[in-house]
């Protein structure tokens, strides 16, 4: 049975903002993108690395991002793919994920959970090359150990309560959780690209 086609064509990636255009119109966080901007750190090697894979004719040539100003998760990450970006020279796309359902639906975590940012990263001609979702993996298994602490210390918290103590409390791990999102996006990218 063939794949269902994409709803992501060409025109349509091409209507979504770009990362400039996005914080522009963003309502709340606005500090935060451009804290975890100025944080996005590409060393030369990871410089080198995307301008390699970006360099060939069936290599990275488009991402998009879908994603919401209010998720930590989004403006952690989204600066850093921002920063990718520029340094392959690549067209970045972002897709609000409420105003994008049909996208957000393509995209869904394990088929299910709208879990955002969603990144793609495409060819030229919009066949997907790979996708990273939400935080990379050292950051669901910190986040477990600091909510069951939290809980812990905090017994009949409501679950308000509880989100916003881990979020304090993990707000410290942003940097080092962004710097393994990028060797997270690497990995995928070698895995198809760098042979």
């Amino acid at each position: 049975m063939p794949n269902k086609p994409s709803v992501v064509t060409p025109e349509r990636f091409a209507s979504g903002f770009t990362y400039q255009q996005y914080i522009t119109q963003i309502n709340v966080n606005k500090d935060q993108f451009q804290k975890y901007y100025a944080t996005a750190r590409l060393s030369a090697e990871d410089d080198a690395f995307f301008r390699r894979i970006a360099s060939g004719p069936n290599g990275l040539n488009k991402i998009m991002v879908i994603g919401e100003d209010w998720c930590p998760d989004v403006f952690r990450g989204m600066p850093l793919v921002a920063r990718i970006a520029e340094a392959a020279g690549i067209e970045m796309r972002v897709f609000p994920r409420d105003q994008n359902p049909d996208i957000m639906n393509e995209f869904l975590n394990r088929g299910q959970f709208m879990s955002i940012p969603v990144v793609v990263f495409y060819t030229r001609d919009l066949r997907e090359i790979g996708r990273w979702v939400e935080r990379p993996e050292i950051a669901n298994r910190e986040r477990e150990v600091i909510e069951a602490a939290v809980k812990q210390q905090m017994p009949g918290a409501t679950d308000p309560d509880v989100r916003v103590a881990v979020r304090e409390r993990t707000q410290a791990r942003y940097p080092a959780w962004q710097q393994e999102s990028l060797h997270e996006m690497r990995q995928i990218l070698a895995a198809k690209l760098d042979k």
